[in-house]
């Protein structure tokens, strides 16, 4: 039998791969304040200063400052090199896989160093990691710090978007077309005194797409399939690990919003979308790509020197208020439907309803979302609690937490405060062992992640399926869930006060605990922050509460 390689950690083959013409980095280029030098004439990508000269200083004609920089320095995109969990998950990956580190780190630079990974590429070179992050100051590529920025998500071309080919950073960008003739997308059209303009500034061809605004282009990178390795490096079953798109495509939410409604919400009024020249423009989209990451974007702030992180602080405080608010208004609600007591026993029927277009919590697998209902007597004592937050960041009574070897099951209905409700993605090995190691997953033990609105789990393919307990359960299903909790309350007296909150964390206790054990600088570095931020890792995205009278 033929075996099998590594193949799919190679460059990625729809992007052309001629090669452009050959540049080296004047030795020991430096980042003055983290801004990369100016990229030499002929390469595929011009740093996101260039484009910053244009498009920073706009502003709505209320006076709201949509400067596309401004908003786009202190994102996740920004950030996706300097990204600490990130960079200690690769490092756990190369550490397990040590045959297979120059091809893992290539995978892993398509969507976190996307300009580097691709200008590599070109050159016929596969692109390394831990070589190209900040180090005093300095780097050895520029390009790969500067994350997900300007010059490719605007050089992402339509080809083949939407295909299987396109995922797990299958975008197509032009390598080989001159520069005076090579496009950049945009949805609107640009005249020719204005193009003269951009030419000048970047060298490049402003091209109407309308591509730019589909959530096909969002998939090339938020759709992310990765394979197991064996003892060898080699490649064995394939695994869904990151399915966002695909749970949109499943959803009634694919006729009505993109992924860039949501996550690039469009100015109400038309604005100029430069500040030179710039001409009123009706759907202007904010580019602050606001997601879920509350939690990185406040190590990025806090331990900014260890980091290289060029954002400012304030503007770091301002994206971390946007992501916390974006969570609370526009991911779930939860309700107590019905509570009464009964024969001395308080029963509550809880409904968590997902409102985002994707499952809740959705793509990489570290994060969940829980229940934490309490109840109290009159006289205000805790009579039950299940899923309070410790000071560590796990959750009190959750198996995993306690255990890695073990998880919490899918609930229909609660009794102990030992039991919680728990929406998770639990990955599993060839022999259903429980893992947070990606290249050693290949399939889910659970997975109860609530679906979004028009999602039948029935006919859900292989990749979005729902895991577990909660498949069986008739009160799970599109978009929402419906729970009982069985309360005996050992005589005590009423007035009783219900208390349903619905909690979410991007990086879960055990995963950033099942990194300890790993003693390069990079996990244990994350190990050491998660530590330090404690129970600050999780956020309350809604409540309900309810009193009942005696």
């Amino acid at each position: 039998m033929r075996r099998r390689h590594l193949s799919f950690l190679l460059p990625l083959a729809t992007v052309a791969t001629v090669a452009v013409a050959a540049f080296e980095w004047p030795a020991g280029a430096v980042l003055a304040q983290g801004v990369p030098p100016a990229v030499p004439a002929g390469t595929v990508f011009q740093p996101s200063t260039q484009c910053m000269t244009c498009h920073n200083g706009v502003t709505t004609p209320s006076g709201e400052d949509v400067s596309f920089g401004t908003l786009w320095r202190p994102s996740m995109m920004a950030h996706a090199a300097r990204d600490p969990y990130w960079q200690a998950g690769v490092r756990r990956e190369v550490t397990d896989h040590p045959r297979a580190q120059a091809a893992i780190e290539n995978e892993c630079s398509r969507c976190h160093m996307p300009m580097a990974h691709v200008q590599q590429q070109a050159l016929g070179r596969q692109q390394a990691i831990f070589t190209n992050l900040p180090a005093a100051g300095a780097t050895a590529d520029p390009l790969a710090v500067e994350g997900v920025s300007c010059a490719v998500c605007h050089q992402i071309r339509s080809d083949g978007l939407g295909a299987r080919s396109s995922f797990t950073g299958g975008f197509v960008i032009d390598t080989t077309t001159p520069i005076e003739r090579r496009q950049m997308f945009g949805p609107y059209e640009v005249d020719p005194g204005r193009t003269a303009v951009m030419r000048s500034a970047t060298g490049l061809l402003p091209t109407t797409g309308t591509h730019i605004q589909q959530s096909e282009v969002c998939a090339t990178c938020h759709t992310l399939y990765t394979h197991a390795l064996n003892a060898a490096g080699e490649a064995t079953s394939e695994f869904p690990e990151q399915m966002p798109y695909q749970e949109w495509v499943h959803s009634e939410f694919r006729n009505s919003q993109s992924c860039q409604a949501c996550h690039m919400p469009v100015v109400a009024r038309e604005t100029p979308i430069t500040s030179v020249l710039g001409a009123p423009r009706e759907g202007l989209s904010r580019h602050d790509f606001r997601g879920a990451n509350f939690l990185m974007l406040g190590l990025l702030n806090r331990f900014r020197a260890d980091l290289g992180v060029v954002a400012q602080p304030t503007e770091l405080d301002g994206a971390i208020t946007r992501t916390k608010a974006f969570l609370q208004s526009s991911s779930a609600t939860v309700s107590i439907e019905r509570a009464n007591v009964v024969q001395g026993r308080l029963e509550a029927d809880i409904v968590v309803r997902n409102l985002a277009g994707h499952k809740l919590p959705t793509a990489y697998p570290s994060r969940r979302v829980w229940l934490r209902l309490t109840v109290h007597d009159g006289q205000g004592r805790l009579l039950f609690s299940s899923g309070a937050l410790e000071t560590t960041g796990a959750i009190a009574g959750n198996d995993n937490d306690r255990d890695g070897t073990r998880f919490e099951p899918h609930y229909r209905e609660i009794h102990s405060g030992d039991e919680v409700q728990i929406y998770e993605a639990i990955m599993g090995t060839e022999t259903q062992a429980v893992t947070t190691g990606l290249l050693s997953a290949v399939t889910y033990l659970k997975d109860n992640r609530l679906p979004p609105r028009g999602f039948d789990k029935r006919t859900a393919p292989g990749d979005v399926a729902v895991h577990g307990d909660a498949f069986a359960d008739p009160d799970f299903g599109s978009g929402e869930d419906r729970l009982r909790y069985a309360v005996e309350l050992s005589g005590a007296r009423g007035p009783f006060t219900v208390d349903a909150q619905l909690w979410y964390q991007s990086v879960a206790y055990r995963w950033a605990q099942n990194l300890a054990g790993y003693r390069a600088a990079e996990p244990q570095r994350f190990v050491d922050y998660y530590a330090q931020t404690g129970a600050e890792s999780a956020l309350m995205l809604t409540r309900d509460v309810r009193t009942l009278e005696p």
